[in-house]
């Protein structure tokens, strides 16, 4: 037998012939740009590879990816991943949503996915505002932001899309950020590898209705000291010059600077296992978590369901349809 060798594909076996079209300078042509390329270290065959996203302007995707794709309805990826991985547990499969269409109309069908750990991967586009509504506020704006919808500010508390997802058991959470690729890549890769649901919060500009909006952390002249990337079994340092640390006290997360009162030795060793810290993490903004915050095995939806089909064979042999629908539950109205 002829020895099958392994796929060589390359960023370009993933881009598609259709026009990119978003407005110059949006991050989400970063994004487009790390998935293509995270995609062949993969070695997944393409046509494995599904696409599947909701409304708004990360909602594109499927079409700028040279993969199959489902460009459904509002808030309705997660539901139409489900049943697609289900189907075909051989499929990777990959959810594009925005803070709007994942965290508002989409809301309930994002958190029953997590709930059931099905082996899929969300990708969620943060920046706070509908975009493709022309500047609504979204679940996700900060309270007394203004925009369209709230010109005195809106009155909501925002959504924390990590807290979100650990609220509803997700077994791989990530955070990263548009504007440094090479992290961002670097997540998608761990989020595949996952087995069962990978949640990642992709945190965004919208150059044209909030631009700015993550200012601090995405900045090169702010960015190093406002944001704290997460190494699985290294303390939590983080500045420019790594002066700056996180400790656990009684009453959660604190900054400290290194120095005399405190060192190296003294901050919190990062543990992706940590429900505990995982939480505390997804409150923190300053400074910002980025990389993997929570990564546990649990039993997956999708394998779990074919083996109670399975046992149902064997038990009770091959289904028949005709059966099943004149089954017990029957009757006949005179």
């Amino acid at each position: 037998m002829t020895p099958i060798e392994p796929l060589q594909l390359t960023r370009k076996d993933f881009v598609s012939d259709q026009t990119v079209r978003w407005c110059p300078g949006c991050g989400d042509y970063a994004i487009l740009s790390q998935i293509q390329k995270t995609m062949p270290q993969l070695g997944v065959p393409k046509e494995n590879i599904v696409f599947i996203s909701g409304i708004g302007c990360s909602s594109r995707f499927p079409y700028y990816m040279d993969t199959y794709g489902i460009h459904s309805i509002h808030g309705r990826a997660p539901t139409l991943a489900t049943g697609l991985k289900i189907a075909n547990p051989e499929l990777s499969v990959w959810v594009i949503t925005g803070d709007g269409d994942g965290l508002s109309i989409g809301g309930n069908h994002l958190v029953h996915a997590c709930r059931r750990n099905i082996d899929i991967n969300i990708i969620l586009f943060n920046n706070r505002i509908y975009g493709l509504t022309k500047g609504q506020y979204s679940p996700t704006s900060p309270q007394g932001f203004r925009s369209k919808t709230s010109p005195m500010g809106t009155l909501e508390q925002p959504l924390n899309p990590v807290s979100v997802a650990l609220a509803s058991e997700a077994t791989f959470i990530a955070r990263t950020i548009d504007v440094i690729p090479k992290h961002m890549g670097g997540i998608f890769l761990k989020a595949d590898q996952h087995k069962g649901i990978s949640f990642v919060e992709v945190m965004q500009n919208c150059v044209i209705f909030n631009p700015g909006t993550w200012h601090e952390y995405s900045d090169r002249k702010t960015r190093d000291d406002h944001d704290l990337y997460l190494e699985d079994g290294k303390p939590m340092i983080f500045g420019k010059n790594k002066d700056k640390g996180v400790i656990w006290r009684r009453n959660g997360l604190e900054v400290v600077t290194l120095g005399d009162q405190y060192t190296e030795n003294d901050l919190l060793v990062h543990d992706v296992s940590s429900i505990e810290i995982a939480w505390l993490l997804s409150r923190l903004q300053y400074p910002m978590p980025l990389g993997v915050i929570l990564d546990i095995t649990k039993p997956t939806y999708d394998l779990g369901l074919w083996h109670q089909v399975e046992v149902a064979k064997d038990q009770k042999g091959e289904g028949d349809l005709e059966t099943l629908f004149n089954n017990a539950d029957t009757w006949i109205v005179e």
